[in-house]
């Protein structure tokens, strides 16, 4: 998070939200049935469905607020509109987000919406919280281990907890990987699953088999890609790759690109103009009015209404160049907690250097000029952090690697997961990976695809629990174990909070039965699903 968020959980405590203190800590031999660490909407979820359970439970939150990207901006939800595909208490989130707005259903809603729903389940559940608590990622020191379980996880600050069952629900897969936990990062090879999405995905192949959406996030005209144009010599602009001999199907360690999904706003009174950032290069914008001026007259965005006044949008990249910033992220998912801080920083930096360039270039078409400099920051979203959205778009980054991977045969139907925990029906989609060089000598996208399932599709339980020689006691629902390709349709706030609360359940079931979370009996599992409203 970029910014305090404290005001916003004052506000919070009011609603009677139980946060632990440091000094409720101190008992070094309290264990608790459940410990949460994440900062997504699934670690909300999680536990929530744990204390619902009767379970004594401890969200350990690495940030300094609730939900994730579901409280960040990410007003508008993918999921194609299935919203017969979740339940549990996913399904409590989007209609208390309706609800708000006095509406049955609503796509895209307000971050302060979705950050006082989640505010509201933590606090009618009763589950204590400690917020900005960083797992201690030194070797050795962040995860105790006894017999092939978690016994107990330390954070940055020096407090333990201990716990029974653990739940990562972290973007990243911090603690999945701290237990020692087997996970990959980046692009599998074609052959590896037999995937005709896999690996690398030049853009300029035709027929574009790997992308059913024409060209709207690809180069539609010759872009040269030379800081000097014509000029090799020059050396490159930045994003670009100049990479021999890349052919459909490589692999790589590169995964998809990142960004923040700014909420702006058209109304006046809350208008917070977007003003040149500090750091901001204009060789960083280049490429985008190289664009322009190649004839791609395309608006390089995504903005789509958010519910109440009209007056707000989230904003998302879209087309060849936009608020996306391919290749900043690669060394994210495994980078030290400094070096997260700078790559969140560079896309700050470059997202909003994106927004006043389009304001302010000449070289900008007058009309797309015109519409960007109507939207500012909105003053009364992110408060306390400048209208800015606390936290980065980490659309992907480590895999777990488990007993059961799931793959684009399952997204296709080709392949039945006969242990379902929840479903999926968003389409195998990635955002681009990298700017390359054709050997013609222009840029073009590497990365992008899209295909939609032909139908909803059930995601396997042993996709969110590791190999049993590995952990007894983990599970890991959002970095859960999938290719590449499986992960870009799995990857939706819905899917990720159902995944989590299917989790907490089998949590509860794997305490009652004291067996490890591999041994857990399907029948009864999917019994205590159904009857928390769980679909699959």
């Amino acid at each position: 998070m970029n910014g305090g968020a404290k005001g916003l959980w004052i506000a919070i405590l009011g609603l009677g939200m139980t946060v632990a203190s440091m000094a409720d800590l101190t008992e070094v031999d309290l264990v608790y049935d459940i410990v949460v660490y994440g900062d997504s909407s699934g670690a909300v979820t999680a536990a929530v469905s744990a204390k619902r359970q009767g379970r004594s439970v401890m969200l350990v939150n690495p940030t300094g607020f609730l939900g994730g990207m579901s409280a960040s901006g990410l007003g508008a939800t993918d999921f194609l509109g299935r919203r017969d595909t979740f339940g549990g208490i996913a399904s409590e989130f989007y209609d208390a987000v309706a609800a708000a707005y006095g509406q049955k259903y609503v796509r895209s809603f307000e971050p302060h919406v979705g950050q006082g729903v989640f505010a509201k389940l933590i606090a009618d559940a009763g589950v204590d919280v400690v917020f900005n608590e960083r797992l201690n990622r030194e070797p050795g020191m962040g995860v105790k281990m006894e017999n092939g379980r978690i016994v107990s996880i330390t954070a940055l600050s020096g407090k333990t907890y201990r716990g029974k069952m653990f739940i990562d629900a972290t973007y990243v897969g911090d603690l999945m990987a701290a237990a020692g936990v087997t996970f990959t990062v980046g692009r599998e090879p074609e052959s590896q699953y037999g995937e005709n999405l896999a690996g690398v995905r030049r853009g300029d192949t035709k027929p574009r088999v790997h992308y059913t959406q024409r060209d709207k996030d690809h180069f539609i005209k010759d872009v040269d890609p030379y800081v000097v144009p014509g000029d090799p010599a020059s050396g490159l602009l930045p994003q670009v790759q100049n990479i021999e001999s890349l052919t459909n199907g490589q692999s790589d360690k590169k995964i998809q690109a990142y960004n923040y999904r700014v909420c702006l706003t058209t109304d006046l009174k809350l208008h917070i103009p977007i003003e040149k950032p500090e750091g901001y290069r204009a060789v960083d914008h280049e490429l985008l009015l190289r664009n322009f001026e190649a004839g791609d007259k395309r608006f390089p965005a995504l903005v789509e209404p958010l519910a109440g006044t009209g007056s707000k949008v989230d904003w998302n990249h879209m087309h060849a160049i936009g608020s996306d910033h391919p290749g900043a992220n690669w060394d994210y998912p495994e980078a030290s907690y400094e070096r997260r801080r700078e790559i969140e920083k560079e896309h700050e930096t470059y997202i909003r250097g994106f927004l006043w360039t389009m304001s302010n270039s000449p070289r900008v078409p007058e009309a797309l000029r015109k519409k960007v400099t109507a939207y500012g920051l909105p003053k009364d979203e992110f408060k306390d952090n400048g209208g800015w959205p606390y936290m980065i778009y980490i659309r992907e980054a480590r895999r777990m690697v488990s007993d059961y991977v799931m793959t684009q045969h399952n997204c296709e139907g080709k392949r039945k997961a006969e242990d379902a925990v929840g479903l999926g029906s968003f389409g195998m989609d990635s955002h681009v990976v990298q700017h390359f060089v054709t050997e013609r000598g222009f840029v073009r996208n590497d990365g992008t695809i899209w295909r939609v399932p032909p139908k909803p599709y059930g995601i396997s339980y042993r996709s969110i629990i590791p190999r049993k020689s590995e952990c007894a006691n983990l599970f890991s629902p959002i970095c859960l174990s999938t290719s590449h390709v499986a992960h870009g349709s799995i990857r939706m706030e819905p899917v990720f909070m159902v995944l989590s609360e299917s989790a907490a359940i089998a949590a509860g079931l794997a305490i009652d039965s004291g067996k490890d979370v591999q041994e857990i009996e399907w029948k009864e599992l999917r019994k205590r699903l159904r009857s928390n409203g769980q679909k699959f």
